[in-house]
């Protein structure tokens, strides 16, 4: 009886969780993000909703970092993004929506926070870009991420609802 304890305690030990060993990423590591929305000749354009966010390596939501859209009853046609973050977290939707963005070339940062304030684990992730436009086209993106203490430097190709997304991953 003993023995089966002392057998269970250790298979316990040896199979315990990877965050009981997780590393925060750096304080000053910070992601940059450039996106660009290109001009579409379209006989109706309307400006198109973005969502941008990161996801754990379960899937899981971390951060949305940017979501534009001109009004709630719009928020369902970001589906990808809807599904996952938006129809069950009102404070995240209340929190990052702003106003759609015309056709130009934006910056942003991602500081490296999850979505209540705490530094992310060094490890795996996946940075996700939607792009849905009324009368128009839906793009989804996303690219494999590695969150350490390693600089890096990566271009998501243009769509026909995105141009060229760079991501600068550095520490300050």
């Amino acid at each position: 009886m003993k023995f089966k304890r002392v057998f269970y305690v250790l298979s316990a030990l040896l199979i315990l969780p990877n965050w009981v060993n997780a590393k925060a990423i750096p304080e000053q590591a910070v992601m940059d993000i450039e996106f660009t929305i290109p001009t579409v000749e379209a006989s109706i354009y309307a400006r198109p909703y973005v969502a941008v966010w990161i996801e754990d390596k379960q899937r899981q939501p971390v951060r949305t970092i940017q979501l534009w859209v001109g009004e709630d009853e719009w928020l369902k046609d970001l589906r990808s993004w809807w599904r996952k973050v938006g129809r069950n977290d009102r404070a995240v939707v209340d929190a990052v929506t702003s106003a759609t963005r015309p056709v130009g070339q934006y910056r942003f940062s991602w500081d490296g926070l999850d979505q209540q304030g705490k530094r992310v684990e060094q490890g795996d992730y996946t940075f996700y870009v939607e792009v849905v436009r009324e009368h128009g086209g839906r793009n989804y993106l996303r690219q494999k991420i590695q969150l350490a203490e390693q600089d890096f430097k990566l271009s998501l190709q243009p769509t026909e609802e995105t141009g060229l997304i760079n991501l600068h991953y550095h520490i300050q």
